[in-house]
């Protein structure tokens, strides 16, 4: 258990921006009167810190400037809290995958200098489970990157925690990049392409990116842009769940980083909206994916049988050395099967409210997928 509880944090995760950043993302910004505070703080720290930053930059464009990977990425997508930190966690046991930590997401300037220093800080104040289920949480751990791209670029959905006012804004630009002008998108292509390089400099070493990033699941014809030969993973899971899920995870996660309120009212309709979006953003985007370049599977399948699932991925798509890794991924799905998930039941505001707010096309979507799970609830 580390000394600091994340909900009670003085400063946001805006201390390891750079000062452009940071300074681009608030300007114009209204700051609640009882936030000022964190804002302040967390202000300060980011520009101390960033005084470091030209380091990694001189570093980075000697080491890795030109540096090309050899293979393209693998993507795990889903909306969030369909399985993907699970999954994430089975493939990166095989030291073909390089990916980006939990200690990089915050501080992604302190990467190639500092490093060991404010990553041991780091876990010495951090808890080691997260608030809002219980999976472990290290500095070394796989995470997802769009915490980091908002640490090294103005244009990420993840400003939304910040300024909640602005989330269907962000969303439509940044998360289904439905509204992104041509030079944010370029901001945002050679941001991600950096952050890949640099993690891979500082993680294991393989030379294979793997993704966890659930607004990746919006961004597929623009990824296969970037990268024409990689390989995605889609994670579907019970529609209700996800809700209730989702709810409590954005509600615990966003309180101890916004500088704005929103209420809980608020927080329900752009979690609706916001699945929606990305479900149809998703739907329309992956017929750009090669064929044999996707994976689709059901959370509750691959949860019932994990080592089996991730083996028939990596057949499907074709990752290659998988017996390399055999022993690896064994080890850590036999050690996950105790696992106790967060329990949650289909409350009727709950259903009406998913029934309510998605539109027939995703209903239907939403009926076939509890047809095959086996429900019995009726839209």
């Amino acid at each position: 258990m580390g000394l600091l509880e994340f909900s009670k944090l003085p400063v946001n995760t805006l201390v390891g921006a750079d000062w452009k950043t940071f300074k681009e993302m608030t300007r114009g910004q209204e700051i609640a009167p009882d936030k000022r505070t964190k804002y302040y703080l967390t202000k300060s720290v980011c520009r101390l810190l960033s005084l470091l930053a030209p380091i990694q930059d001189h570093r980075f464009e000697e080491k890795l400037g030109a540096y090309e990977f050899d293979h393209d990425p693998v993507f795990i997508l889903g909306h969030w809290r369909s399985g993907t930190t699970f999954v994430h966690n089975i493939f990166a046991q095989d030291d073909n995958f390089c990916y980006t930590t939990t200690y990089q997401t915050v501080f992604p300037h302190l990467m190639m200098f500092g490093q060991p220093f404010f990553k041991k800080t780091m876990g010495w104040l951090m808890p080691d489970k997260r608030p809002t289920d219980n999976m472990e949480l290290a500095p070394d751990l796989p995470q997802e990157e769009e915490f980091a791209l908002s640490n090294m670029m103005p244009y990420s959905f993840y400003d939304f925690w910040f300024f909640p006012q602005k989330w269907q804004e962000y969303c439509d630009k940044y998360l289904t990049f439905e509204n992104i002008t041509k030079e944010e998108l370029q901001v945002f292509k050679e941001t991600f392409v950096k952050l890949m390089k640099i993690s891979r400099y500082c993680t294991t070493g393989g030379d294979v990116y793997l993704s966890k990033n659930p607004p990746h699941t919006g961004r597929v014809k623009a990824l296969v842009e970037m990268f024409p030969n990689a390989k995605f993973i889609y994670l579907m899971r019970n529609p209700y769940t996800v809700f209730e899920s989702t709810r409590s995870f954005f509600t615990n996660t966003i309180k101890p980083l916004e500088l704005q309120h929103i209420s809980d009212e608020e927080m329900e309709k752009n979690i609706l909206l916001t699945y929606t979006k990305l479900y149809r953003a998703y739907e329309e985007q992956k017929k750009y994916v090669p064929e044999g370049n996707l994976f689709e599977v059901k959370f509750e399948d691959f949860e019932a049988d994990a080592f089996g699932t991730t083996k028939l991925a990596y057949e499907k798509l074709g990752i290659r050395e998988f017996h390399c890794a055999e022993a690896a991924i064994r080890r850590y799905t036999d050690r996950k099967k105790g696992y106790k998930k967060n329990k949650y039941e289909y409350k009727p505001r709950t259903i009406q409210l998913v029934n309510e707010n998605w539109d027939m096309p995703l209903r239907i979507g939403i009926m076939r997928y509890i047809h095959k799970m086996g429900f019995r609830i009726f839209l």
